[in-house]
């Protein structure tokens, strides 16, 4: 389906585009592009806005009959078909649509991998309550749907919240974009996924979405959280080993799913992706780590990375993968890098970073990235906050939203699926014997 534009902002260079298709360098296939011409942006509907109204349109007998027409198409074209991909926006009218391609998907091509993306732009302090609430109830609503028919969801955003109150974006050391860009902040999540989504892409890394899902989704936890370090901060022509040991204390890396901790107190399964980094030769000034360092003794970049997320992650199911090629930042990658980084997306030494800032910086053609998605106990916190809000207000002042289809059962059934999800993540210690406490009254 042709959702809402994920990047609607022009280029700064350019001053001009208006939908994310304006970006593409290769155009698409007709097939592959389903238009639903009553929500265009000039169309005669006004927005999606509600999640009955994404669910309606996935009932329209003609709407079924073409998206299922496309997907075949490509279906029948595939050698091996590992399963599906789904990006979906989850705070409007499109949390519904894609609940329902979702269900379509789990029920035609049982066994398949369904990994789904839910995503969310940067949140405003500023614009009207019913539409920070329709939000709201669009967020939970679709992660209460899409988790019953995805082999795995993975909430993506880099809002610090999803909740009605917006806390402030994600913040990068060496990036200096403008949150409010939605052509900034769906190129940082871009990289993450094109990361995210290499062990099952790359005949070198020989998984599958299946497999991939399987290590990460156990005892119901079905929702998994991102996280990435945009670019990896490392010197050029540093190895492998050298780059880590320089982060022992702390993996420098940012949450990418909506919560304000920074760090994980329990992390029970993960796949991590670090790309671009020089697997040999490391420098004449860092070569002496080697004699000394334990991640010298391992055998392989794979095993270092494992080893060096050990400390970190005690006790955590770990799939690690090591690549040589960079992400790459060309046109129409915007250029939003700070003037410490190479044109390889390096950070530039001492005598370079001095003198850098009486020239132009060159522009950045690729960057190292680290990238990780997580089972942890950290979704009980941002599902549980979810439920927890929405519990507490009067639902029946919101009559506007269910106007479209949506019953109110089948909200506070939502709600409750919310709830049990959320426990699933629940580790017995902390904090976390509050909220029974607090539901038990």
């Amino acid at each position: 389906a042709a959702a809402a534009p994920a990047v609607s902002q022009a280029l700064p260079s350019q001053g001009r585009g208006r939908l994310w298709s304006d970006y593409l360098n290769v155009p698409l296939h007709p097939k592959s592009v389903y238009v639903v011409r009553q929500y265009m942006h000039d169309g005669d509907c006004g927005c999606l806005e509600a999640f009955g109204q994404g669910e309606s349109l996935m009932e329209d007998p003609g709407c079924v009959e073409e998206l299922e027409d496309r997907l075949h198409f490509y279906v029948e074209e595939c050698d091996y078909l590992q399963g599906f991909q789904v990006l979906c926006d989850l705070h409007n009218g499109f949390s519904g649509v894609g609940a329902k391609v979702t269900e379509l998907l789990h029920d035609e091509y049982s066994g398949k991998g369904i990994l789904t993306w839910g995503l969310t732009p940067v949140l405003s302090n500023v614009g009207d309550p019913q539409n920070r609430f329709y939000r709201l109830m669009n967020t939970a609503l679709g992660l209460a749907h899409l988790s019953r028919h995805s082999s795995l969801l993975c909430p993506l955003s880099l809002s610090g919240s999803l909740g009605m109150k917006p806390q402030p974006p994600v913040t990068f050391p060496y990036l200096k974009y403008d949150a409010s860009l939605n052509y900034h902040s769906s190129a940082i999540l871009a990289a993450a996924l094109d990361t995210l989504t290499a062990p099952y892409r790359l005949w070198s890394c020989q998984g599958s979405m299946g497999h991939l899902a399987e290590s990460l989704t156990f005892s119901g936890r079905t929702v998994v959280a991102a996280w990435a370090a945009l670019p990896f901060p490392a010197f050029h022509g540093c190895s492998l080993l050298d780059a880590l040991s320089a982060h022992q204390q702390e993996i420098p890396w940012k949450p990418l799913s909506s919560w304000r901790e920074q760090k994980v107190s329990c992390c029970f399964a993960q796949s991590v992706v670090l790309r671009g980094m020089c697997k040999e030769n490391p420098s004449s000034s860092c070569a002496g780590q080697r004699l000394w360092s334990p991640l010298g003794s391992c055998e392989s970049p794979e095993e270092m990375l494992q080893h060096y997320l050990q400390p970190h992650f005690p006790g955590a199911f770990s799939t690690a993968h090591v690549l040589q090629q960079p992400c790459a930042t060309l046109p129409p990658f915007p250029q939003f890098f700070s003037p410490l980084l190479t044109k390889q997306g390096f950070l530039l030494d001492k005598a370079a970073s001095s003198s850098a800032g009486s020239c132009p910086p060159a522009a950045v053609q690729s960057i190292p990235v680290l990238a990780a998605l997580q089972s942890s106990s950290a979704l009980h916190t941002l599902l549980s906050d979810l439920h927890q809000e929405l519990r507490a207000r009067n639902l029946r002042r919101w009559n506007s939203f269910f106007a479209a289809g949506l019953e109110h059962e089948d909200f506070q059934e939502a709600l409750e699926e919310l709830k049990t999800l959320a426990q699933c993540y629940e580790t017995g210690f902390g904090a976390d014997g509050s909220e029974d406490e607090a539901d038990s009254d």
